[in-house]
């Protein structure tokens, strides 16, 4: 008999992994003074699709930290204006 295969490690969605990063460099308070990145300018950044930018800044979203207006961009919730439960 053969043994079967070493299980394959879990590979993370390329939009978590994107949200993990920005939600990290937003901690840090990298965008406290400076505009957040549009869509384009992150797509080029990470070298991704423009819908997994979107499912990214979705999450940034739901969790509070960024809003976003159509025709203005997103921006960073001050931290004194963000919900604390759910926070990762």
């Amino acid at each position: 008999m053969s043994e079967s295969p070493a299980p394959r490690p879990k590979r993370i969605p390329p939009y978590q992994a994107v949200a993990a990063e920005l939600i990290r460099e937003i901690g840090q308070g990298m965008y406290d003074s400076d505009p957040f990145p549009s869509e384009g300018d992150l797509v080029a950044r990470f070298g991704m699709a423009r819908m997994t930018i979107r499912r990214a800044l979705d999450v940034l979203r739901e969790q509070g930290l960024i809003t976003t207006r159509w025709g203005k961009g997103s921006m960073v919730v001050p931290v004194d204006q963000r919900p604390t439960s759910g926070m990762r």
